[in-house]
């Protein structure tokens, strides 16, 4: 349907523009414009569409710019050698060198010096800036706006790059979109990345399917697949992972649609640690090893000492109050029911380690509990027993048996 449309679009030009023609042959100037010849053809300079025979509607512009264009139209070039070689229809070079070797590439845009210059077949491409897809052969749908823009680009496809040196390494990886002077600077054949931002993924060559936003996002990612990081430069190696954010520049975090809101009985309570990596704990057996009964571990509880406080004001301005445990005092008991920060510093209490360990006494005590009714139950029987015996012992039958 598309390639049926243009061909309509194509053609409604070369009526209307025969029609101008047409025109402007009844109302002529004298004498004639320099440059101008039949068949709305336009050339000025040495061996400009040189080899013309039926082409249509060609603009040419300087030093052998579509010297060797012979039927195909539509074409523009401005500047010394621009489609030099061309041999298909509807494409625009401006600037020295611009589509340079294009043959049967078509619908392609060149706006710079050298731009799309080695471009052979590759069609729908756009190139605005000096060396911008430059070496680009064989590769469709390439956008590139930036000096040296996609400048490596050879086959690959439906890349967009946005800024100076973007995807300039780039050689087949195809469907890219890099924003940001350096954004996707060294990807040769990574496919599918999104880079936003000066220096974004500016380090990957073959990864895919990974996302950057801002200035030197991902900029640690070089092989790694399936990647977000946004403000965050990544960690080498990483693959289907995401960062958000740096510990070195954000200390708050403030994420709406959470509050207020409730999970099904699969949700479970989220945790993180001194990196900021979210996740939860896991329980099944397959994740464990060393594996032992509690026993008397959890005997140190007996030890802490539970408290009622306020956070101070500068973390907490609403002043309600807490229950809970001072760390340094779990500490001194268990060291293992603490957690530090990045700093090394004592930071707050293992609170689910410490319901475990409840559990485990509770479990004890309940365990007592069951011997303890167990020996009531048995003392109750030899009671019993033991009264029906007295019962017997002291009937008047038996007593007067007794006497005889």
């Amino acid at each position: 349907m598309m390639k049926f449309l243009r061909t309509v679009h194509s053609t409604a030009a070369l009526f209307a523009l025969a029609y101008f023609g047409f025109l402007s042959q009844m109302q002529a100037v004298s004498p004639a414009p320099d440059g101008g010849y039949a068949g709305g053809n336009t050339a000025e300079g040495q061996n400009t569409l040189f080899s013309l025979t039926t082409g249509t509607f060609n603009t040419a512009i300087g030093f052998f710019s579509l010297r060797n264009n012979t039927t195909n139209g539509l074409n523009t070039a401005v500047g010394a050698g621009t489609l030099l070689t061309n041999t298909a229809d509807e494409n625009t070079a401006i600037g020295a060198g611009a589509l340079l070797g294009n043959t049967t590439g078509t619908d392609n845009t060149a706006n710079g010096v050298f731009a799309l210059a080695d471009n052979t077949t590759g069609f729908d491409n756009t190139a605005v800036g000096v060396d911008a897809l430059q070496n680009n052969s064989t590769g469709e749908a390439n956008t590139a706006t930036g000096v040296g823009a996609l400048e490596a680009n050879t086959f690959g496809d439906e890349n967009t790059a946005v800024g100076v040196a973007a995807l300039v390494g780039n050689t087949g990886g195809g469907e890219n979109v890099a924003v940001g002077v350096n954004a996707l600077l060294s990807n040769t054949t990574g496919s599918t990345n999104t880079a936003v931002g000066r220096g974004a993924l500016c380090n990957n060559t073959s990864g895919n399917n990974n996302a950057a936003l801002g200035a030197g996002a991902g900029l640690e990612i070089t092989t790694g697949v399936e990647n977000i990081d946004i403000g965050n430069a990544g960690v080498a190696g990483d693959s289907n992972t995401i960062r958000i954010g740096d510990n070195n520049f954000q200390t708050a975090t403030y994420v709406g649609g959470i509050a207020g809101q409730t999970v099904g009985a699969g949700g479970t309570i989220c945790y993180v640690d001194n990196d900021g990596k979210l996740g939860v704990f896991l329980s099944a057996r397959r994740y464990k090893e060393s594996i032992q009964p509690m026993d008397e571990a959890s005997a140190a509880l007996y030890s802490l000492k539970p408290i009622t406080f306020r956070y101070k004001p500068e973390f907490d301005k609403s002043g309600t109050p807490q229950f809970g445990l001072i760390a340094e005092e779990v500490a001194a008991v268990n060291p293992d029911l603490i957690v530090r920060n990045a700093k090394g510093e004592v930071s707050t209490v293992r609170y689910e380690a410490i319901n475990v360990m409840l559990l485990n006494e509770f479990l004890k005590e309940h365990r007592k509990v069951e011997k303890l009714e167990e020996t009531v139950a048995d003392l109750a029987t030899q009671l019993r027993q033991v009264s029906a015996q007295l019962k017997m012992n002291n009937s008047p039958a038996r007593i007067a048996a007794s006497h005889q």
